[in-house]
């Protein structure tokens, strides 16, 4: 099995944003996933012996350019579909605004629920349940990667007087965790105290991607 990749590696790969090859063998599925999803699909795979998936990612970078998703989507689509049997699109809607939802469905592909990755972590009926209006929510992917996917994008780390224009309506930070690691509580927690938010850590464990990718084929 493919190690855990570096985060670095996915978040962007030259000015082109490439995809990342991360399993390859005789599968008869092609998993095309966000980069921010990699540690967590490679586990799912791992811990459920799922070798008939295959998985590339896109660089979790798109997500700083939502409007950028759907095109790469369909070109990796296009670029692999002859050898595969199915291909499974591992993002949620992510930011553009149905547009994603569309091409998958024009492709014939699958793609997960919700709106984003924390709806599906949390379980998507669950979440939109909460109706948490005023949270900050982070993954694990996001604690590991707070400064190259927030900070630094949002300018903070050059003007933190941006601060209060960014995050003023927010009044605590839910830290979603994939897994049981005190380290990234820790990271997450001071991106709470960062921001100025109360913290809150909600164990989700995989959520609907562990269903979505356990499920058996039709």
């Amino acid at each position: 099995m493919t190690d855990l990749p570096d985060d670095q590696t996915l978040t962007q790969s030259g000015a082109s944003l490439t995809e990342t090859r991360l399993t390859e063998g005789e599968a008869s599925t092609l998993l095309i996933a966000c980069g921010a999803l990699a540690h967590e699909v490679l586990a799912l795979k791992r811990m459920n012996g799922l070798d008939h998936l295959d998985l590339i990612c896109l660089p979790a970078i798109l997500h700083n350019t939502p409007e950028k998703i759907t095109d790469a989507v369909r070109a990796a689509a296009e670029r692999h579909r002859d050898r595969y049997a199915r291909i499974h699109v591992l993002y949620a809607d992510c930011g553009t605004g149905g547009l994603l939802a569309a091409e998958c469905d024009r492709l014939g592909v699958e793609m997960l629920p919700g709106a984003h990755c924390y709806a599906f972590f949390d379980g998507v009926e669950r979440f939109e349940a909460r109706d948490e209006l005023t949270a900050f929510y982070l993954t694990d992917f996001l604690a590991r990667q707070f400064d190259a996917f927030v900070w630094e994008p949002l300018g903070l780390d050059r003007h933190p007087d941006l601060l209060p224009m960014y995050f003023g309506h927010y009044t605590h930070l839910v830290y979603l965790a994939q897994t049981e690691d005190p380290a990234l509580t820790a990271k997450a927690r001071e991106a709470a105290d960062r921001l100025g938010l109360e913290f809150t850590r909600r164990f989700t464990g995989y959520g609907d991607l562990a269903t979505a990718l356990t499920r058996k084929p039709s």
